[in-house]
Parts: C-alpha cells; sequence; structure tokens
C-alpha cells in the first residue's frame, strides 16, 4: 500500500514519520510532481496537479475538519474524500467558546478597559435566562460545544440542515425553522460547514433577526459572514459586539475595518487547531478499515459538500 503525503504550508516530516510508524506495512511518501501513483493521499489545500496525478485514488484523507476548498477541486473518479472527525479539535473548540460567551456576558471587556483606566468599576450582573446561545451546525464540534456551553446554564438552542436530537437543547432544522431559531438567539455560534447554501448566511437579514443586542461569534469560515452587515449591525445598536476567528481573507489585511472596531474581537483562526497525533492515529485507523472494505466515518457527501 502507498500513500502520498500532499499538505501545502505543513512540515512534512513529523507527520510522515508519524503515519509510517502507524503503518508499518505502507509505503508513506511526501507527493513530489511525477511521484507513483498511490492508493491514499493524506492532504490539506493540495494542488489540482496532485490529484490530476492520482487518478487511481481510493481515500483523500483531509486533515483538517473544513473540505470545502478540497470540493472545489476536480477529484479522481471513485476516490471517497475523508474528514476528521475530531483530531482533538472538539474540546479546542469548546473551551474558546465559552470563553467567548462568558466573556461577553460578564462584560469582562469593559472590565479590561476600565482597569487600563484605573477605575475600579460596577456593573449589574445579568440573568443567564435572557441570554439565550444558538449554535449553527450540529457535527462533532457543534455537539461538544453544547456539552460545555450547557453547564454554565445559558439556554441553548441549535439549528443543523437536519434534525438533530440533543440533550438540554431545542433544535430546529431547515429552512423552515431557521428564522424562529435566529428570533429566539441572543448569542449566536457559527460552525456551520462551508457549502454554496451556508455562503453568506450570516448577512444582514439573517443577522437582524436576532435579539437586540445580540453577539456573534465565528469559529467556522470567514464567508459565512457578510463583513460590511456586521458592521452596519454594530454601529446602529443592534448587536452588541463580535468575537471573530475566521475571515473570507487569511490572514486579515491589515487595512481591514475589523481590526480597529470596538465591538470585535479578532483573533487569528486559533479556535481549534489540528493536533499531530490525535489525527495520525485516526487517520490511520480510516486507512485500514478502508483497505478490509469496512465503513469508515467521515466520509464527506459531494452533494452537500460535508
Amino acid at each position: 500500500m502507498r500513500i502520498s503525503f500532499c499538505c501545502t504550508n505543513t512540515k512534512a516530516e513529523p507527520w510522515l514519520q508519524g503515519f509510517r510508524q502507524a503503518l508499518p506495512g505502507a509505503v508513506v511518501e511526501e507527493w513530489l510532481p511525477g511521484a507513483p501513483p498511490a492508493d491514499h493521499a493524506i492532504v490539506w489545500s493540495p494542488p489540482q496537479q496532485f490529484l490530476d496525478e492520482q487518478p487511481g485514488l481510493k481515500g483523500i484523507f483531509n486533515i483538517g475538519a473544513g473540505v470545502d476548498a478540497l470540493m472545489k477541486l476536480k477529484l479522481p473518479a471513485g476516490a471517497r474524500v475523508v474528514r476528521i472527525d475530531d483530531g482533538g479539535m472538539a474540546v479546542q473548540m469548546a473551551e474558546f467558546v465559552s470563553h467567548a460567551v462568558i466573556r461577553h456576558f460578564r462584560e469582562l471587556d469593559a472590565y479590561q478597559a476600565d482597569v487600563a483606566q484605573a477605575k475600579w468599576s460596577f456593573r449589574r450582573p445579568h440573568q443567564r435566562k435572557d441570554f439565550p446561545v444558538g449554535i449553527m451546525g450540529l457535527g462533532v464540534l457543534g455537539e461538544r460545544v453544547a456539552q460545555a456551553i450547557g453547564h454554565f446554564d445559558f439556554p441553548l438552542l441549535g439549528w443543523s440542515r437536519s434534525p438533530k436530537s440533543i440533550a438540554g437543547m431545542q433544535c430546529f432544522a431547515g429552512a423552515g425553522q431557521f428564522d424562529e431559531f435566529l428570533l429566539r438567539t441572543r448569542i449566536l455560534v457559527c460552525l456551520l460547514p462551508l457549502t454554496p447554501d451556508t455562503q453568506g448566511i450570516m448577512d444582514r437579514e439573517n443577522l437582524a433577526k436576532l435579539q437586540r443586542g445580540g453577539y456573534v461569534i465565528n469559529v467556522a469560515r470567514g464567508a459565512h459572514l457578510v463583513d460590511e452587515d456586521l458592521i452596519a449591525l454594530l454601529d446602529n445598536g443592534h448587536l452588541a459586539g463580535a468575537a471573530l476567528d475566521v475571515f473570507r481573507t487569511e490572514p486579515l489585511p491589515v487595512e481591514h475595518p475589523f481590526w480597529k472596531h470596538p465591538k470585535i474581537t479578532v483573533t487569528p483562526h486559533t479556535s481549534a487547531r489540528t493536533l499531530r497525533e490525535e489525527s495520525i492515529t485516526q487517520i490511520a485507523g480510516k486507512i485500514l478499515a478502508m483497505e478490509r472494505g469496512e465503513p469508515v466515518a467521515g466520509v464527506v457527501d459531494p452533494q452537500r459538500g460535508y
């Protein structure tokens, strides 16, 4: 069995060493143009040339959770695209979103601004019942985030394309229930996969449906958000703020207004990073299962794009 590693902007050697240890019977090599055909590929943002040179691939294993960039390429016929189910990212995402929700709810940014001026201040505590948290996207990451937020007793709402049932959360599904979900949400968390249907889903029309004083947390993809619409709703007071970890262009250009907007917190796409050891173990297990003809979790539906 031959496995080709083609991950843009990724130091290959630690991954190659890990996969060779996990798959001792396989030939694992970093891809170079003209390399021999492989049975499986481990990729992140591969060039089209790589896929064109590998027409016999059985599995294409993405080392990140998002496969939107990969699905835009012309893939070998018959190859199955498989995404990471977790790879250590779920607990990181739960940490990050919980921090963002609590930081907003407890007004810690305002306290920090006061402390910078040596000002001892007091703010009346809020009630959690007035801050329902709505999570868009209820996959592995969304469920883990919901579990974490639930520990803090916020009302929990969830929305997904197909119906889900999650303990402690009121779930909504499909276009017919989307407006009700938004109208009942004050803190909106985006964890959706990026598809043609979800691109620009956080536009002015939809964000305006959030409860007044709403807060937006985007940890999915930058293209879910219409930047200028968010700024307009922040400036007119309908939204109280936003925590943004992903952007349409990354790194975020220095001239972008998000950097200096007083109601926006920017982080550099760091909410959840792929952890190498966990990912190697998971991908190696899936490759072996595929070779045995067994079902593999995380296979992407080309029609849905996730």
